[in-house]
């Protein structure tokens, strides 16, 4: 099984650059005019896009366990159009979902994972307006349906797996209004015009809904974070992955910095949003902020060594952060999506000692099979 997955990783990504050299994908480009809430719904005209949820999560009750969680659908696309076979397996894109949940009063972090073809037995997209925005078969074991959806403010969503012993269904509305991420929602990765996503959030969602680990469920409610994406050549070749942040601060601002690291280790391509407290973005260029590790993690899953802590500066913003992870060991490793490893984790936020802000933190291209299909 991990083989066959491992391969057909390897086709999706040689099919996919088969279909942006004939100039069939549609490519990322400044000028996009947006369309809410449509532009929430797929957009297969691009190889890649996602859904992208993290958030701190405590216990509706005020028993005073916290807890962090991911959810993400990825839409694959293997060819620009579906082949015109006539088969019910016959597929032109993917279904890949990754959630995970970390219970951060007892130090324990659960990761499950799903890649199917998009057949209407296996996984779908819907076309605006349908409430649903995708869904896909749980892992094997588990009868309920993964799912994601338009609740006509913000998004529902659901996902259990038996086996790993977790499941959420929780519910979000907009705290701050929609951003987009660099100038007209299109942000740059590299330093070709081709290298870059066309990205919005929603940096404060209130979330409310059920928690369930080992069999018991937690009514919970908590603060999350949205991201949405869309691209075809995001990443070029000679970079490995990125470090990027979401964080919400408690004087109101939310910051979004990334950078994406080369495979020589050299230099590094990076940008940030500064978003004021009444939902006005800001947006950093290279010269603005600056972040760097100050200790290391190395995994007992994967050998993996990651950034730990961080140090972040923004001088014209005044900030000088630190970030360090709620929980060492939040590590996702994929046993059913090419084995793809990661670090994706809550993290507080301290300046001069005291906390002042929460988030999540993502790092991949650390390690074996750590770079994702974009």
């Amino acid at each position: 099984m991990r083989i066959g997955k491992a391969a057909a990783l390897c086709i999706l990504l040689c099919v996919g650059a088969v279909g942006l050299l004939s100039g069939d994908w549609h490519g990322a480009a400044p000028g996009n005019v947006w369309s809410f809430p449509r532009d929430h719904w797929a957009h297969p005209e691009f190889r890649n896009e996602w859904w992208y949820f993290t958030g701190i999560l405590e216990e509706a009750s005020g028993g005073g366990r916290r807890f962090g969680y991911q959810f993400t659908v990825f839409r694959i696309g293997l060819v620009p159009e579906k082949p015109p076979l006539d088969s019910r397996w016959s597929a032109g894109q993917l279904f890949m979902g990754h959630a995970a949940a970390a219970d951060l009063s007892a130090a324990r972090h659960r990761f499950s994972d799903v890649l199917y073809r998009d057949i209407p037995l296996l996984a779908g997209f819907s076309i605006f307006p349908e409430p649903r925005l995708a869904w896909s078969l749980a892992p094997p074991g588990t009868s309920e349906p993964w799912e994601l959806r338009w609740n006509g403010e913000g998004f529902d969503f659901r996902m259990r797996d038996e086996v790993r012993g977790l499941a959420f269904d929780l519910s979000t509305r907009p705290l701050k209004p929609l951003v987009l991420e660099g100038p007209g929602g299109y942000s740059r990765k590299g330093d070709t015009a081709d290298a870059a996503s066309l990205y919005y959030s929603f940096t404060r969602l209130e979330t409310r809904g059920t928690l369930t680990l080992e069999g018991r469920s937690i009514p919970v409610r908590g603060t999350s974070w949205m991201d949405r994406e869309m691209s075809t050549t995001a990443l070029a070749e000679d970079q490995e992955g990125w470090d990027w942040f979401g964080l919400r601060l408690e004087d109101g601002r939310d910051l979004m910095l990334y950078r994406l690291r080369q495979k020589s280790g050299g230099g590094s391509f990076r940008r940030g949003t500064i978003v004021d407290a009444a939902g006005k973005p800001r947006y950093l260029e290279p010269a603005d902020w600056s972040g760097r590790s100050v200790e290391t993690w190395t995994s007992p899953h994967t050998g993996a060594v990651y950034p730990a802590r961080w140090i972040l500066e923004i001088p014209s913003a005044g900030l000088t952060l630190e970030v360090e992870p709620e929980l060492a060991d939040q590590e996702n490793v994929a046993r059913r999506s090419a084995n793809l490893a990661y670090w994706e984790g809550a993290v507080r936020v301290r300046s001069r000692g005291a906390i002042v802000g929460e988030g999540y933190m993502e790092l991949t291209g650390y390690g074996r099979n750590s770079r994702p299909p974009l």
